[in-house]
């Protein structure tokens, strides 16, 4: 429900809709890589102007629209900004209270040992620790589920120390990636896509044979 996301927030960011309206967040698990982006940029090769990453998902969540003719789907990207330059939802706000991912934040380690520091919060996925990103969302303004169940996000990072060791690795030391291993994982993303991400947006579409 839309009402879960805006009852953590700000006015400010507060999404325009009923509070018992369905939305749905949507993940790319590590498998994306292979299954839709490879595929994608191999039969669009010569419409790719952008990101590769991001024109891959929203060819994939318009045909996603295109299953249900009959209802009004709105969808927002994770990299969609709005004109006052604030993003248009909070992508790891909003995977916490969907339940599909626990936000793990400051507020959660209980003594603060970073002083004055600014530390920023990150998700992790019970089942792919920090290997996943938040893509989108899925709104139907036309659905309204009032006795939707909210679920509750797996706290898999559940110690005072790894909180405190996920937190200092995602915010001091994420360019190793270190902190995406923080619990045992099932799945992680390949060598190939490893340095797909790790290279310089201008760089990539050469990566992809694309320049």
């Amino acid at each position: 429900q839309v009402g879960w996301y805006n009852a953590v927030l700000q006015p400010a960011f507060h999404l325009p809709y009923p509070d018992d309206t369905l939305a749905f967040v949507v993940l790319s698990t590590p498998s994306m890589f292979d299954k839709a982006l490879k595929p994608f940029v191999t039969k669009e090769r010569l419409k790719i102007i952008r990101d590769p990453v991001d024109q891959c998902i929203s060819h994939h969540l318009s045909r996603v629209k295109e299953k249900f003719p009959d209802q009004r789907v709105d969808v927002m990207f994770d990299y969609e900004m709005l004109p006052s330059r604030k993003p248009k939802f909070l992508a790891q706000t909003a995977a916490h209270v969907a339940g599909a991912a626990y936000y793990y934040q400051r507020k959660d380690v209980k003594l603060d040992p970073w002083g004055k520091k600014k530390i920023f919060g990150v998700c992790i996925h019970p089942k792919y620790g920090g290997w996943f990103a938040i893509r989108g969302l899925l709104l139907f303004p036309d659905i309204q589920v009032p006795f939707l169940a909210q679920p509750a996000p797996a706290d898999c990072v559940s110690t005072e120390e790894k909180r405190i060791e996920l937190l200092e690795q995602f915010n001091f030391h994420w360019q190793d990636g270190r902190y995406r291993d923080i619990i045992e994982v099932k799945e992680r993303y390949s060598e190939e896509q490893k340095a797909y991400f790790a290279t310089p947006p201008a760089e990539r579409l050469r990566l992809l044979g694309l320049s």
